[in-house]
C-alpha cells in the first residue's frame, strides 16, 4: 500500500473519488459537493488557514487502486489549549482494511507530531464544528447537508488505533405537526408576549448587522465553555455567504430584549435533499438540477446552531424561538421535520431545552482524541 500526498489535480480528484468508491452501494450516503470539500483546504476560501495549516493524503492498494484517504490540520488558535498539543484528523475514508486505516491514521499521526503535536482530535473538521464532524456511531439514515456519515466499521478502527470519546454528539428530531408539549407551548407564547422582548427574523439586505448580532450572541453564549475560541467576523461572514444559496431569512431568527441582541436560532432548509441526485458535482448540469429541487422545495429542516447570552439564559427565550419558527413553517404545509443537530453531552441546558420540546433521537457521533506515545509513529510510505 503506498501513501500520496495530495499536491495536483490528479491527486485532488482522487481524494475526492475516494468517497465515491467507498459508498458506490450505499444508497443512503450523499455525496458532499465537491466544491464544498475543496474549499476546507483552500486558503482563499478557509480563512482558518490565516492561523493553521493542512494536509491531505490518498492511499492506494498493491494494484494502484484507490482505497481510503485522510486529512490532517492543525488550528494554531486551538492547539494549545489543551494538556498537550492538539493537532486534527478528518476527512477519513477506508475499506473495511484495519491495515489500510491504521496506515493513514499513521501518516495523520506523523505528520502532526513532525510539526509539535502530541495528540489529534478527529473525525472533525478544519473550520466550525456545524460540518464534517464526528464519528457516526449510531443512527445510520439519511445525513442532512453537513453532518458526517460514515459505515459502522469505522468505529472499530478508531477505537483499535487508540481513540478515545472526548464527548458525545446528539442530533435529536422533532415532527413540525405535532404539538409542543403543553407547559412548553405556554411559557413560550408568555415569553413571546412580554414588553420589550422581540423576535424577528433575518434580513438579507441587512446581513451586516445581523452578523455582528450573530458574533456579538454567539461569544457571550459560549465562552465559559472548555477550550473556546471566540468566532471572528470573517468566519461568521464566511459562513453566511456559504448558506445564501440555500437560505431562508424566515428560518433564521433573533430575539431582542429592550433592544439588546439576545438569542439567535439558526435554521437552514436540509440542502441534501437537494444535492443527492448531484452526487457532489455543482457543474452547469448540477446547478439547474439544484435549482429545480429547491424550487419543488424539501421536507426537512437543520437547525444548525443555537446561542442565548449568558444573562438571557433561563428566561424563556429559546422556547420563543422554536414557537416564532412554527409560526412561519406550519402555515407552509411543507416541512415535516426539523433536525436539531448537534448538541454535545456537556451541553445540559441545551439538552434540557431539547427534552421540554418533546423531540425524538436521531443520530450520535463521537468527537475522538488519540494521545501519542513517546514512540515514534509507524512506517507509512509516502510518494
Amino acid at each position: 500500500m503506498t501513501v500520496t500526498e495530495v499536491k495536483n489535480q490528479t491527486t485532488r480528484k482522487a481524494f475526492l473519488d475516494v468517497a465515491r468508491i467507498i459508498y458506490k452501494n450505499d444508497d443512503v450516503w450523499v455525496c458532499p459537493l465537491d466544491n464544498d470539500v475543496e474549499a476546507v483546504f483552500d486558503p482563499a476560501k478557509n480563512n482558518f488557514h490565516k492561523n493553521g495549516k493542512s494536509v491531505r493524503w490518498v492511499l492506494r492498494d498493491e494494484e494502484g487502486l484507490l482505497i481510503g484517504r485522510v486529512a490532517a490540520f492543525i488550528n494554531y488558535q486551538k492547539a494549545y489549549n489543551y494538556e498537550q498539543p492538539t493537532g486534527g484528523m478528518g476527512f477519513f475514508e477506508c475499506i473495511d482494511d484495519e491495515k489500510a486505516a491504521f496506515l493513514l491514521f499513521d501518516t495523520a499521526k506523523k505528520w502532526l507530531q513532525e510539526n509539535g503535536m502530541e495528540a489529534m482530535d478527529g473525525p472533525i473538521n478544519f473550520g466550525e464544528n456545524d460540518t464534517f464532524w464526528g464519528l457516526l456511531v449510531e443512527g445510520f439514515t439519511h445525513p442532512s447537508y453537513g453532518m458526517n456519515y460514515n459505515p459502522p466499521y469505522y468505529k472499530a478502527f478508531f477505537e483499535h488505533y487508540g481513540f478515545k470519546t472526548l464527548y458525545t454528539q446528539i442530533t435529536n428530531h422533532l415532527q413540525v405537526y405535532k404539538p409542543f408539549p403543553e407547559r412548553f407551548y405556554k411559557i413560550a407564547k408568555w415569553v413571546t408576549q412580554k414588553p420589550g422582548y422581540e423576535f424577528t427574523h433575518l434580513k438579507v439586505k441587512e446581513i451586516e448587522k445581523f452578523a455582528a448580532d450573530f458574533m456579538e450572541i454567539y461569544n457571550d453564549a459560549w465562552k465559559d465553555f472548555e477550550n473556546f475560541v471566540p468566532i471572528t467576523r470573517d468566519t461568521i461572514t464566511e459562513s453566511f455567504n456559504k448558506m445564501k444559496p440555500l437560505m431562508d431569512e424566515n428560518l433564521v431568527l433573533f430575539a431582542y430584549v429592550n433592544g439588546e441582541p439576545a438569542s439567535f436560532l439558526l435554521v437552514l432548509p436540509d440542502a441534501n435533499q437537494m444535492l443527492k441526485p448531484l452526487k457532489g458535482k455543482l457543474n452547469l448540469l448540477g446547478k439547474l438540477k439544484f435549482l429545480y429541487y429547491r424550487w419543488k422545495g424539501v421536507s426537512r429542516m437543520r437547525a444548525i446552531v443555537m446561542g442565548t447570552k449568558q444573562k438571557f439564559q433561563n428566561h424563556g427565550i429559546e422556547s420563543g424561538l422554536f414557537i416564532t419558527l412554527g409560526d412561519y413553517v406550519l402555515p407552509l404545509k411543507q416541512y415535516t421535520e426539523l433536525e436539531l443537530s448537534w448538541v454535545g453531552d456537556f451541553n445540559d441546558k441545551m439538552i434540557a431545552l431539547h427534552n421540554a420540546m418533546g423531540v425524538a433521537f436521531g443520530k450520535r457521533h463521537l468527537t475522538m482524541r488519540c494521545v501519542f506515545s513517546k514512540q515514534s509513529s509507524g512506517d507509512a510510505a509516502v510518494a
